[in-house]
C-alpha cells in the first residue's frame, strides 16, 4: 500500500510540475507578445491592441481556467516589473478585462470539447470582457488617466479618431467597447488557427 501511495504522490508531482513548466513557457510567451501594441486609425490614439491573450486562452483551453488565470497574472506581473508605466494600473486592468474573457471561454470549452463549444466559449469570454472592459475603464483606468490629463483633453484626443465621442460614456461605449470586441475576435480567430496544432504539444 505504501508503495503504491508513493507512486501516485510521484505521479502527481511529475504532473503538477509539467504543468507549472507549460505554464511558465506560455506566461513568458504572453508578455513578450504583450510588447507589441498594433495601433489602430480607427481608434484613439491610446488604444492599441496586442494579441497576448492567445497563450492565456491557449493554456485556458489545455489546462484549465486556474491556468489560464496564472498565465495573465504572471504576464502582467512581468509587465509591471519590466515597464511600469502606469504604475501597475494598466496591467491590473489588463489583468481583470483578459481574466474576464478566457476564463469563460475555457470552462465551456472543457465542458464541451467540440467546435461549437470552443466558439460558444469565445463568444460568450468576448461578452465577459466587454462587460469587465467596461467597469475596469470606469472605475480604474479612466479615473488613473485623469491625474494627469484633464478629461476634456482626453475627450477631445478621442474625437480626433471618432466624432461621435463627447463625454466619458460615449468614450467607453464607442471606443473602449468596440475595441475590446474586435481585439476579443481577433484573438478568437488566431487561437481557433492554432490552437488544434499546438494542443498535441502542450498535452
Amino acid at each position: 500500500m505504501s508503495n503504491k501511495i508513493t507512486l501516485t504522490g510521484q505521479m502527481t508531482q511529475k504532473t503538477s510540475a509539467k504543468t507549472l513548466t507549460k505554464v511558465s513557457i506560455l506566461s513568458v510567451l504572453a508578455y513578450i507578445i504583450m510588447l507589441v501594441e498594433i495601433p489602430l486609425f480607427f481608434f484613439p490614439s491610446f488604444l492599441t491592441i496586442d494579441l497576448s491573450d492567445i497563450p492565456a486562452l491557449i493554456g485556458g483551453f489545455t489546462l484549465g481556467p486556474g491556468a489560464a488565470i496564472a498565465i495573465q497574472l504572471v504576464k502582467n506581473i512581468l509587465h509591471l516589473v519590466t515597464k511600469n508605466t502606469t504604475g501597475g494600473v494598466g496591467e491590473l486592468a489588463n489583468f481583470l478585462v483578459g481574466s474576464a474573457f478566457v476564463v469563460p471561454a475555457s470552462i465551456i470549452y472543457l465542458k464541451n470539447k467540440t467546435k461549437h463549444g470552443a466558439v460558444l466559449g469565445m463568444v460568450v469570454g468576448i461578452l465577459s470582457m466587454v462587460i469587465m472592459g467596461v467597469i475596469a475603464n470606469y472605475y480604474i483606468t479612466l479615473p488613473f488617466y485623469t491625474k494627469f490629463m484633464p478629461m476634456d483633453k482626453i475627450i477631445a484626443m478621442s474625437a480626433a479618431a471618432n466624432g461621435a465621442i463627447v463625454d466619458m460614456k460615449t468614450l467607453i461605449l464607442y471606443a473602449f467597447v468596440p475595441f475590446n470586441i474586435l481585439k476579443g475576435t481577433v484573438v478568437s480567430i488566431i487561437t481557433g488557427l492554432f490552437y488544434k496544432k499546438l494542443s498535441p504539444i502542450l498535452k
